[in-house]
């Protein structure tokens, strides 16, 4: 009896691997933008927490103050992986059911 029960149980694990894989895959080319400096900095970044594009409005280079320049792009860049990670998460918990599996991402 134990035995088609580990079956069905592996089965399943299967299955959800193969979710998480093609899931992974989608979240790839899904993408999270954030700003900073009201918008002079423009950060994109994707489902594998990638930064696929950065945009600097001309008005925020200034040779004089190229601090704050990194600050904002800093800012944007962490803002934007956390939206990604958050995506991510968000859609793992829809295939996991909410179970957190340790080890699984």
């Amino acid at each position: 009896m134990m035995g088609g029960n580990m079956n069905k149980m592996m089965k399943q694990v299967q299955k959800m691997q193969q979710d998480m894989a093609k899931m992974q895959e989608e979240l790839s080319s899904r993408t999270v933008e954030s700003t900073a400096g009201g918008g002079a900095v423009k950060v994109v970044a994707n489902g594998k927490q990638e930064i696929v594009s950065i945009a600097i409005k001309p008005e925020a280079v200034d040779p004089e103050d190229v601090e704050m320049l990194q600050d904002l792009i800093l800012a944007a860049v962490n803002e934007s992986l956390r939206k990604s990670q958050e995506m991510v998460s968000k859609e793992m918990s829809k295939l996991t059911g909410g179970l957190n599996i340790p080890g699984l991402f």
